[in-house]
């Protein structure tokens, strides 16, 4: 029994997909709650059986799938609000059969990625769950934006399955099996042996990260991620929320293999850095709440696939889980946007800000971390935490702390916020295991990461106090057109394999015309 319950959430695909054999068997003129009574269910039950093995998981205290538990969590929760959320959206729409069939394919699929530990297993059903999602994006088939859109993202996608499929060939290849514990047994064997990798498996790292740069929507071939705004809210929820993110847990997975890999750790830290740095600076330029929250997810995908590359799993892992539960919320929550709004307009307009108050929250949130950092080694020695990490955590609190008023609210505010960090780092350190030793080029990239965290934050700075000045006007056109960088790719797109709709316009902004 205890053996049965440990395995609970590895049975959570296999519950969606018998949730769609009902809905697959109804007929299409059947009566809409036939749809997604199965679906609500297989949602309640996910969720309770994940409650189940995480209970078990700590009371049996025996070594389990730690990390594949706490993704197979994240995707309960969010499949539970999402089947819900999307039965009251599409009250009344047409084609919610082939919505229902079509959200639980991918739920099935990203939940057998997250709780499987063999590699044609996770390749396969990483590959299915975006065939399926393409079906959700195009469930408004008569608006040629979202084709246009959808197709741009089949071709990235598919793509990234080749790398992805060339990266598994050489990985079972080294290992000599497709159980990922193997492959991961072959590389610290190589690694004592010879303390670097062959060529199989550094090229098979290379090829891995790619895959996850492209299906993580990093730049220049991004414009698809920000462009996905035609389909139905809780669509671009689980978009966001869920499948993004999968490329976040896959190096988790592979870390061993990631930090004994110099290049792919340089292309994670160079692309990502990139990507974070300028999608936060278009970012501002958005008005739409949903293309604003696109970019965001960009930049925070861009910000996690450094952290990776930097040797930082737990911050990463931490990253993952608190993003893909704030982007559920901000985009099922969007239709109260304009509600907020004019709730804020009958409060007291904020006082302007200066450059000297921008770096007054920088150098507070630098000194607080500092503090709480000292306390931790004190209570907490054998729990070092790493200093970039720290350097990330301050930079980023740095433009919350200008939204604080009252220095006694806005240190007790900062206190609970790095004091909560601090203890989902040390559960994201028990989940994870021990992480790989920061090598030397590691210390490197984290030189040029700090620099890009420092650029941006002066940017944005220069930019929120200067809004009139020289530099937010030379900046500004470039970034409200994304800097260009998506243009290309879709005029190749055009080019060599054209969508079967032709857009009625599309500008480079992510916005239709």
């Amino acid at each position: 029994m205890p053996f049965l319950l440990s395995q609970l959430s590895t049975l959570l695909p296999w519950l969606y997909l018998l949730a769609l054999l009902p809905v697959a068997m109804s007929a299409s003129n059947s009566p809409v709650a036939r749809f997604w009574w199965p679906a609500r269910i297989a949602g309640y039950l996910g969720f309770a059986l994940v409650l189940l093995a995480l209970l078990q998981a700590t009371l049996d205290g025996r070594e389990n799938d730690r990390l594949g538990l706490a993704m197979a969590s994240l995707i309960s929760l969010l499949a539970l609000v999402i089947i819900d959320f999307s039965q009251r959206y599409l009250e009344g729409e047409p084609g919610q059969r082939r919505y229902v069939l079509a959200l639980l394919g991918t739920l099935a699929a990203v939940a057998l990625v997250v709780t499987s530990r063999d590699l044609f297993v996770v390749v396969g059903a990483w590959i299915t769950s975006s065939l399926c999602l393409h079906q959700l994006l195009t469930f408004y088939r008569d608006r040629p934006m979202a084709q246009v859109v959808a197709h741009k993202k089949f071709i990235a996608s598919r793509l990234a399955d080749i790398c992805l499929m060339m990266a598994t060939l050489l990985l079972v290849r080294a290992g000599g099996d497709s159980a990922i514990t193997v492959i991961l047994d072959e590389v610290a064997m190589r690694l004592q042996a010879n303390a670097t990798l062959g060529w199989d498996l550094q090229l098979a790292a290379v090829l891995l990260v790619l895959a996850v740069i492209l299906k993580s929507a990093q730049l220049p071939l991004h414009g698809w991620l920000i462009q996905v705004m035609e389909a139905p809210t809780p669509v671009s929820a689980l978009l966001h929320a869920g499948l993004v993110n999968l490329g976040g847990f896959v190096l988790l997975r592979f870390a061993p293999l990631l930090s004994a890999a110099p290049t792919a750790q340089t292309l994670l830290v160079v692309v990502g850095g990139g990507t974070a740095v300028l999608a936060g600076l278009v970012m501002m330029t958005r008005i739409s709440i949903k293309v604003r929250l696109a970019w965001s997810t960009c930049a925070q995908m861009g910000l996690m696939l450094l952290e990776c590359g930097l040797g930082l799993y737990e911050l990463a892992l931490v990253h993952l889980l608190a993003h893909s539960l704030y982007k559920a919320y901000a985009f099922l929550g969007a239709g109260e946007t304009v509600t907020q709004v004019r709730r804020q307009a009958l409060c007291d307009p904020r006082p302007a800000l200066g450059l000297q108050q921008v770096l007054l929250a920088l150098g507070l949130a630098t000194l607080w971390v500092a503090l709480l950092h000292g306390l931790w080694n004190m209570l907490l020695p054998a729990h070092s935490l790493p200093l970039m990490a720290l350097v990330i955590l301050a930079i980023g609190l740095a433009p919350w702390c200008l939204r604080l008023s009252g220095a006694w609210h806005s240190l007790g505010m900062l206190t609970l916020v790095l004091g909560l960090y601090l203890l989902w780092h040390l559960a994201a350190a028990h989940v994870l295991g021990s992480s790989p030793a920061p090598s030397v080029l590691q210390h490197y990239l984290g030189l040029l990461a700090l620099l890009l965290f420092v650029t941006l934050y002066v940017f944005q700075g220069l930019i929120i106090t200067r809004p009139n000045g020289a530099l937010a006007r030379r900046l500004y056109p470039l970034a409200f057109a994304g800097f260009y960088l998506d243009e290309h790719f879709t005029r190749l797109t055009f080019r060599l394999w054209p969508v079967r709709h032709a857009p009625s316009s599309v500008d480079a902004t992510g916005d239709s015309q």
